[in-house]
């Protein structure tokens, strides 16, 4: 059975007036059904939170927009998974709702009971319907959209394919308006594409295609296939499961020598990090070769934050620029005291590291 990650974004499931497409909605729970009767385990990211709430209360003061955001995704979610629950239950299939936030993924222990959480869903026959908890994530805590809650999710639960839903066809080689433009229909796990993405954000999202692309890109570098496609088309998810050469997307090839499940958490781990290890030239010449070696204290040179044993750091060169990200073995009192001391234990081992 393959295991795969359905993301849809605001733009697929909202009409041009911003309301929610409950048509469009329908059409793509009809197809994760049939992803289901044909040997596929579905986890569903979904948007549209907001879409839901926005015309469900007359707001007689003006809201600021992290106030709209709680208010609006608070009302909005109830609606969205209700409507989800109607949709699916047609079909007799059994949906849960998973709300989670950016922090739950930032220690091995919140990571691992997450993945249990969906594991369990899934061996039970219920689709994961996952969205971020909006009513309590505050601005700098956010994911950058829901296309990078839904790496992190086919990253933990091992999952073979990544499907980012949105308003457009794939990665264009230029301006889609512009005459003889196409979309790029394959690229490898570790291609630059930003020669080609206009950095725009979506209408109804907070993300664009620089992100799409940069998640498309880790996650594919991490062993799973990543597909963006156009979540408007028709059948679009089925056309991509049964005729994939004739349907438009873009895929990203996968990896063939992926990294461990610990590695692959520390790969999403960068905005979660604690703290900051700066090392010397030669250290970062070290870590950047084509060895893998730990990172050892006598190449540090100064420590920033506040941070226990086991927290995440970013590894940063002598011009600030970052080398890797990685687990810490000490606490940052600890590494300070160490810090251009040799024949002690690794700041962070390279089995925990992992290489921008």
């Amino acid at each position: 059975m393959k295991r795969i990650v359905v993301k849809v974004g605001s733009n697929v499931l909202t009409r041009d007036d911003g309301k929610l497409d409950v048509t469009r909605m329908s059409a793509i729970v009809d197809q994760i059904v049939w992803l289901r009767h044909h040997d596929y385990e579905v986890i569903l990211v979904s948007s549209g939170a907001m879409a839901c709430g926005r015309n469900e209360i007359d707001v007689e003061h003006k809201l600021d927009s992290v106030e709209q955001r709680q208010l609006f995704s608070a009302l909005g979610q109830v609606k969205l998974v209700g409507l989800y629950y109607d949709l699916f239950r047609e079909y007799g299939c059994h949906v849960g709702q998973v709300l989670t936030m950016k922090e739950s993924f930032s220690t091995r222990g919140q990571y691992l009971n997450q993945r249990a959480c969906m594991q369990v869903m899934l061996e039970n026959g219920v689709i994961p319907i996952v969205n971020e908890n909006d009513t309590v994530s505050v601005t700098e805590l956010m994911f950058t959209d829901n296309d990078e809650l839904s790496g992190l999710i086919a990253s933990m639960l091992d999952c073979d394919t990544l499907v980012i839903l949105s308003n457009v066809d794939g990665i264009y080689n230029g301006d889609p308006k512009e005459p003889g433009t196409r979309v790029i229909p394959m690229v490898n796990y570790d291609r630059d594409l930003g020669e080609y993405i206009i950095n725009q954000k979506s209408g109804f999202g907070r993300g664009g295609m620089v992100t799409k692309a940069h998640i498309a890109g880790k996650v594919a570098d991490e062993g799973i296939k990543v597909i963006i496609a156009n979540g408007k088309t028709d059948n679009i998810l089925i056309d991509l499961a049964q005729h994939p050469q004739q349907t438009m997307h873009t895929e990203f090839r996968p990896n063939p020598n992926p990294t461990s499940t610990v590695k692959k958490w520390i790969a999403h781990s960068e905005s979660f990090a604690k703290g900051v290890v700066y090392v010397n030239a030669k250290a970062a010449e070290a870590l950047r070769g084509k060895q893998a070696v730990s990172l050892l204290l006598v190449g540090v040179t100064k420590i920033e934050g506040d941070f226990e044993e086991g927290d995440i750091v970013s590894i940063v060169d002598e011009q600030k620029k970052l080398v890797a990200v990685g687990r810490s073995a000490y606490n940052a009192n600890e590494a300070r005291d160490n810090i251009g001391k040799h024949e002690v234990r690794p700041l962070v081992h390279y089995d925990y590291m992992y290489m921008e």
